[in-house]
């Protein structure tokens, strides 16, 4: 329970939009989830660092987000403070190759960007839901591409509010990891280094991904995208169809007819119903196969 006094310290903040027992299941694209004590979305980086001061100080518990396309958030919500970067920090800059952004904006909003001004690189990402912040700390990538290749710098924050400066090479990137990842910090800012190319060109290969995204998964559908990390050797997804799991469903969640390698919510689901079809995937899979599948999505909130 957050105490009068501190909800009104997170008034004050200026350029902050703040409510409080807010439904995550409306800032998810699971569109499932519980309701967050204190949800904040700073319109500043002032604002932002302002918020961690007062989270810091009064010690409550803290969760950044990006734009929610790679949670799944439990049916009792979280207790203490969402900071939401999406709808929030979202500038872009352009100068020459380079394309500085802050971490709140979508991925999909800048591969376009980048394309308009005949830059190359983040084709890729079209159609990629999430924000530039969370694509970099989880290493995002697709088809021919992934955030390690584009990546010059960044500027991050701890939940101390201390800025970390990193250089391409101090990122650390790995498979859907990175530096910034585990030591939780947030991208404030990154610059991305792009090469020049004629707009047909990069707008002609966007169309390619979106057509096949758009054949291969099931977009119509609330989801968290893919499920599971691809596991050494393996295909996530052509494991879970092995294995007899096309389709199968628990409540309102469902392995995707489409996509094995994605659950959707094709009813009523509530968080409980995924997360109880995951371990069902999980425990399946390694007594067929022998192999362990871990989550790519994050599981979060007050069990």
């Amino acid at each position: 329970m957050i105490q009068t006094n501190i909800k009104d310290k997170f008034k004050k903040i200026e350029n902050l939009i703040v409510s409080f027992d807010e439904s995550m299941s409306k800032h998810t694209t699971f569109k499932v989830g519980g309701e967050a004590d204190v949800f904040l979305v700073p319109k500043t980086e002032k604002a932002l660092l302002e918020a961690l001061s007062v989270c810091e100080t009064e010690k409550i518990p803290l969760f950044v987000m990006g734009n929610g396309s790679n949670l799944v958030v439990r049916d009792k919500g979280i207790r203490g403070v969402v900071i939401k970067f999406a709808s929030g920090l979202t500038s872009i800059q352009i100068e020459g190759n380079v394309i500085k952004a802050q971490g709140g904006v979508l991925l999909s909003k800048l591969s376009k960007s980048a394309a308009k001004h005949g830059l190359s690189g983040l084709e890729f990402a079209e159609g990629i839901p999430g924000t530039l912040g969370g694509a970099i700390a989880m290493n995002a990538g697709a088809y021919d591409g992934e955030m390690k290749n584009v990546v010059s710098k960044s500027t991050c924050v701890n939940t101390q509010g201390e800025i970390i400066e990193l250089n391409a090479e101090e990122h650390d990137f790995g498979y859907r990891n990175s530096r910034i990842k585990r030591g939780k910090f947030y991208v404030i800012s990154s610059e991305l280094l792009l090469k020049p190319s004629e707009n047909d060109i990069i707008f002609k290969k966007m169309k390619e991904f979106s057509q096949l995204r758009t054949s291969k998964q099931p977009l119509n559908f609330p989801s968290a995208g893919s499920i599971f990390k691809r596991p050494p050797g393996y295909f996530a997804g052509k494991l879970i169809e092995e294995c007899g799991l096309k389709g199968y469903k628990i409540g309102g969640a469902e392995v995707s007819t489409k996509h094995s390698g994605f659950i959707i919510k094709s009813g009523d689901a509530c968080a409980a119903d995924v997360i109880e079809l995951i371990e069902h995937i999980q425990n399946t899979v390694f007594e067929l196969k022998g192999v362990k599948i871990e989550t790519e999505v994050m599981i979060i909130g007050e069990e």
